[in-house]
């Protein structure tokens, strides 16, 4: 089976499609909250010229989504796959942010679950690298089932290295 890094997938909450170089300027509207960086390694994507670096890597990365809500089409955020790696059965899930709006209420899960789920169809493991201060994404990671497995520096796009912690998913676990 082949892994579509860009699937369109949705479910009763949200649905994410491939994002597209004419979805700046709203993901930017979107990004541009300075609040949703405040524990992010990369506290400044708030900056347009910041988040201009950070959206060219998504467009290149070719896994990047859109995050819309299911039912009134309001942007939700962005994530996407990366770095898989088929000799090691693996993918990695990341660079999701959303707006504050949908903070609490069950869409960074269903986001997650929706991505897991599919990349579980080709993979045995799910990475996430998360920033070693993002307390916030380390807790919601952790309420899904994922285990802190090491730390390592990581090289954003373009952007500063910096100290992350890795977490991982396994299949079997993430099924059960």
């Amino acid at each position: 089976m082949h892994f579509d890094l860009q699937p369109t997938l949705q479910n009763d909450l949200i649905k994410i499609i491939p994002l597209k170089e004419e979805d700046f300027e709203s993901l930017f509207a979107v990004a541009s909250d300075p609040l949703i960086w405040e524990q992010h390694p990369n506290k400044d994507r708030y900056q347009r010229e910041v988040f201009q670096n950070f959206f060219k890597g998504a467009m290149a990365s070719k896994g990047a989504f859109m995050v819309y809500e299911e039912g009134t089409n309001k942007i939700v955020g962005s994530s996407r796959y990366y770095e898989l790696d088929e000799e090691n059965s693996s993918v990695a899930v990341g660079y999701t942010f959303i707006s504050r709006e949908f903070w609490g209420k069950g869409h960074n899960k269903a986001l997650k679950t929706l991505m897991f789920d599919y990349a579980f169809q080709f993979v045995d493991r799910v990475i996430l690298h998360i920033g070693a201060t993002n307390f916030r994404s380390q807790k919601a990671i952790e309420k899904l089932g994922a285990t802190k497995v090491g730390e390592q520096e990581i090289a954003y796009y373009g952007e500063p290295v910096k100290w992350n912690f890795v977490y991982q998913v396994d299949k079997a676990s993430w099924l059960k």
